[in-house]
């Protein structure tokens, strides 16, 4: 059981850890909104990377060979979302400058809901656990209770991380309060999101 909590921790700091389109997505929400509203988007994130975990252990080769056509699609789709976020947060951020416009989520529920699809447009998520769950067949295989140690682990690991992020733009957002430094802000996030969401199909 240890076995599997610490290989479903490491699992899921592996998925989060690197920095890419949604941890700045997330930071620059914080930052331009308010802490429960970045804390709602990490859960969003976290529950995707979980539900990826549970469909890794429960048939992730099978799941990921059933994706694996899409893949292109896929990330065509995430890249188009992204795009579609970052100019939202840029417009959002002149119109807020100018005093015409609130940031572009206003609720909790709305963060949640936006990077939790945005995360489950991303296949290589469950790629990434299938492979390390069949990496783990044999003696050291997975089943029953290990199998739920496992997922629960790996979304506690990715809460723990995108909740550390959503902690830093909160700070980035008391730092830069601002009119200036929001739309700055706002700016490099859709930025570094447009970019990103480039790098998915280039």
């Amino acid at each position: 059981m240890e076995s599997a909590l610490l290989a479903g921790m490491l699992a899921g700091y592996g998925v989060a850890v690197p920095v890419g389109a949604i941890g700045a997505l997330i930071v620059g929400l914080t930052a331009r909104t308010s802490l429960r509203i970045g804390a709602a988007a990490a859960l969003g994130v976290a529950t995707a990377d979980g539900l990826y975990a549970v469909a890794a252990v429960l048939g992730g080769a099978a799941l990921a060979g059933l994706l694996a056509p899409a893949a292109v699609p896929l990330r065509w789709a995430a890249a188009l979302v992204l795009l579609a976020i970052a100019a939202r947060t840029a417009r959002a951020a002149f119109a807020e400058s100018a005093g015409r416009a609130a940031p572009v989520f206003t609720r909790p529920s709305r963060a949640y809901l936006a990077l939790l699809g945005l995360t489950i447009l991303n296949p290589a998520t469950v790629v990434y656990f299938a492979a390390l769950v069949l990496g783990r067949q044999g003696a050291d295989a997975l089943t029953g209770p290990g199998q739920a140690v496992f997922a629960i682990a790996a979304f506690a690991a990715s809460l723990s991380w995108q909740l550390l992020l959503a902690g830093g733009g909160a700070l980035v957002g008391r730092t830069l309060t601002g009119p200036r430094g929001r739309l700055a802000t706002a700016l490099t996030a859709a930025a570094i999101i447009a970019v990103l969401a480039v790098g998915l199909v280039v």
